[in-house]
């Protein structure tokens, strides 16, 4: 159930340019979240983009010189770990500039990305709160070489938000201890 919201500034890009654009990054969050756009038609189906049509652009407080780009792909807790962010991002700024039809090197500063997850028992849809397990078994029904493989949907979701909160502690855990040895040296 992941959602895109991505603000793309009016007459920025060619209509058709935008409208592949659109569908790329739909494919690039589904296959980030480990699923294949062209085969699991449960996933397609729930994933949305929102377009945002900023009137104008400001940088510094005057108008842009050129169209910017934001694109906050968010989707439940345990979705992402760093590598996948990496790639998120490397592959959204590499389909603007594809759209923009510009060289990265131009195109890539004007391009921002955050990959955004939401805490499991946060994210809810048709009236209830749904959990990343529940998600999982339900996409993993419409993945054939996940049913090949006997993966079981709820225990994959589990794991990733499990994985995901180890990962989180480690990093509070090592901002924490950094913070003492700092304050210990300065004494």
């Amino acid at each position: 159930m992941p959602m895109i919201d991505v603000t793309i500034p009016e007459g920025a890009l060619k209509p058709e340019a935008e409208e592949r654009l659109l569908k790329e990054l739909t494919d690039i969050l589904i296959r980030a979240e480990g699923y294949t756009p062209e085969t699991n038609k449960l996933a397609l189906s729930r994933t949305w983009l929102l377009l945002h049509r900023p009137a104008a652009v400001y940088v510094a407080g005057a108008p842009a010189d050129a169209p910017r780009y934001r694109i906050v792909p968010t989707v439940p807790e345990g979705q992402y770990t760093d590598a996948v962010r990496e790639i998120l991002v490397k592959e959204v700024t590499e389909a603007v500039v594809r759209a923009e039809g510009g060289k990265f090197e131009d195109v890539a500063p004007r391009v921002w990305v955050f990959p955004t997850e939401v805490p499991d028992g946060q994210w809810g849809g048709r009236g209830r709160i749904v959990r990343l397990s529940e998600i999982h078994a339900g996409f993993l029904s419409g993945e054939p070489d996940h049913i090949k493989a006997g993966q079981d949907g709820h225990k994959v979701g589990q794991e990733r938000v499990a994985t995901r909160r180890r990962e989180k502690a480690h990093e509070l855990l090592a901002g924490a201890l950094d913070a003492v040895q700092k304050g210990t040296a300065a004494k």
